[in-house]
């Protein structure tokens, strides 16, 4: 028999396309939700799926998994598009649909991008969702809560769908090499470690991840026994990264945030920008940076400078909102703002210390007088006798003990007099004083 050319394969149709998953028995991930006895598997097998919307990030298996339903449930499956769909073909469809329900046969709609229809397309669908006609299954990647019209959402139920794992990845790349309609009748030579650096920069998305194999592949190196060779260099030329070495789940990832951290920390933001830098360059989740940042925020900052942390979590949503590389001027605006900002450790040393006396003292009982008595049977028991209402004094304090009695006058924050905190620290020791006066 002649070997098969890999010019033979069907490189028309996309890598993704040819390794859309069949069953539930190919499809990767979302154990929580196809997991064994998990809700929607078993909706899938006992033929009791009704509308849905799936909500999750790109590449995730959401058109993938509205395929199978209709497949597994013997539907017939009719994919919307929210670009090109009209009111006249919503209806059209629906019609149609409604007659195939009178003659035993089920209609599965899937509409992808279901956020990007308008008001007036999706009330379309929301009489023959109703009575049955049509299971609509709807993909988004925005929160459906604000995306999707009320009376169509309620109708449905939301499956949230998770970002791939590595391990995910791996195993569609693993797949894809050696099936049949993907590359297994070619002989391909890739090490596990650059599977994994595929992998790591998909940031989950399925899709994403088979494209790249397809395009190395489709630029690998043939050697003279015909096997196709993977190595590096091909990968950098074709996701044009010169820094894919960084490891986001080995030693380096965690050296690299270190760095950032500790640069912020020491009020050196050329050295924070720098090592910013490298993550982004490198291909790592803009998200993680920013939320590393927010704890830094309370961390190292905290009350010296409390609009760190609104400047971080502003931060947070401009990169979720604009994504990359434009959000690289944000994080670069929130590395210097925190490397710049004054210092204070006191919250989470205060957190710490009572973190460790919680841990020790999980059974003290709440005292008395700060309990609520909402009922006759816990006023007979003493639950709020003795509180004291510090809106009710002129200086909006009392003397109240607030702690377990194990832990009278026990300190945990200790403000420093860095930036803003010295008012903090101001404002304690005028309430301490007062109290031990009025005593």
């Amino acid at each position: 028999m002649e070997q098969s050319s890999l010019f033979d394969l069907p490189f028309n149709e996309p890598l993704a396309s040819r390794m859309r998953p069949r069953s539930l028995e190919e499809f990767v991930g979302q154990e929580h939700l196809l997991g064994k006895n998990k809700l929607l598997r078993r909706m899938i097998e006992t033929d009791q799926v009704s509308s849905m919307i799936f909500w999750g990030p790109p590449g995730v298996g959401k058109t993938t998994l509205a395929r199978i339903i209709a497949n597994k449930t013997e539907s017939e499956f009719i994919n919307f598009s929210a670009v090109t769909s009209g009111i006249k073909e919503i209806k059209k469809v629906m019609e149609d649909a409604d007659k195939n329900k009178h003659l035993g046969i089920k209609t599965i709609v899937f509409v992808d991008e279901i956020h990007r229809f308008n008001k007036a397309q999706q009330d379309a669908f929301l009489p023959f969702v109703e009575k049955g006609s049509i299971i609509l299954i709807g993909a988004t990647t925005e929160n459906p809560s604000f995306e999707i019209n009320n009376a169509l959402l309620s109708r449905c139920r939301v499956f949230v769908l998770n970002e791939l794992t590595i391990d995910d990845i791996k195993t569609l790349l693993n797949r894809a090499i050696h099936d049949e309609r993907g590359f297994g009748s070619e002989k391909i030579s890739i090490s596990n470690e650059d599977i994994r650096i595929i992998a790591e920069f998909s940031n989950g998305d399925a899709r994403s991840a088979l494209a790249t194999l397809d395009m190395l592949v489709i630029n690998g190196t043939t050697d003279k026994k015909g096997i196709i060779k993977i190595n590096k260099t091909t990968i950098e030329e074709c996701l044009t990264k010169k820094t894919l070495l960084y490891d986001k789940n080995g030693e380096e990832h965690y050296n690299i945030i270190s760095a950032l951290h500790k640069s912020m920390r020491n009020s050196d933001p050329d050295a924070a920008v720098y090592w910013l830098a490298r993550m982004l360059e490198a291909g790592e989740d803009p998200l993680y940076i920013a939320r590393r940042i927010t704890r830094f925020a309370s961390e190292d900052i905290g009350l010296a400078d409390t609009n760190a942390l609104n400047v971080a979590i502003n931060v947070y949503h401009a990169c979720h909102f604009i994504g990359v590389p434009e959000c690289n001027v944000h994080l670069t605006e929130a590395v210097i703002y925190m490397s710049l900002a004054p210092k204070s450790n006191s919250c989470y040393i205060a957190y710490g210390k009572a973190s460790s006396d919680a841990k020790r003292m999980l059974s003290e009982p709440v005292p008395l007088n700060i309990r609520n008595a909402p009922t006759k049977l816990m006023k007979e028991l003493h639950y709020g006798e003795g509180y004291e209402y510090a809106h009710d004094t002129k200086e909006k304090l009392t003397t109240m003990n607030c702690l377990p009695d194990s832990l009278l006058d026990k300190t945990y924050y200790n403000p420093t007099t860095q930036g803003n905190e010295h008012r903090f620290k101001e404002r304690l020791e005028a309430i301490k004083k007062w109290k031990n006066e009025h005593k």
